[in-house]
């Protein structure tokens, strides 16, 4: 892939400037126009959209890595939803177990309720 004549992408501020001044392109208009794109051999253009959704990202300085707290990997975050999986089992994550500091084997009492699942540890000293 060849990048000359090419100017530089647009970051920081001048990325957000851009993007404000080209109002109701489409995204792959708005990336090309902000120089996220590059030329095959055969000069057919292909926009980059994920450098360029990066970019815009950097330049809101919105923190997607999770490197502040220093533990583990990073991943995703506990959003307290989960979903019917396709063979009508609910998936409670890892990330829900550890905060609770539960533990392979622990047990639970499933009570259901008209549009809820209650979940009760056995064995468990009672707190409440």
């Amino acid at each position: 892939m060849t990048k000359s004549n090419q100017p530089a992408p647009l970051t920081g501020q001048a990325l957000l400037d851009k993007v404000k001044e080209l109002g109701n392109l489409s995204k792959e208009e708005k990336a090309r126009e902000c120089g996220y794109y590059t030329k095959t051999k055969n000069g057919v253009e292909r926009v980059n959209m994920m450098k360029f959704l990066n970019a815009l990202i950097d330049a809101e300085g919105i923190e997607l890595d999770s490197t502040s707290n220093g533990q583990g990997r990073g991943g995703r975050s506990a959003s307290y939803r989960i979903s019917v999986q396709s063979n009508h089992n609910l998936l409670i994550g890892s990330a829900y177990t550890k905060k609770m500091g539960l533990k392979p084997g622990d047990e639970f009492e499933i009570t259901l309720g008209r549009k809820h699942i209650h979940l009760k540890q056995l064995g468990a000293d009672e707190e409440e």
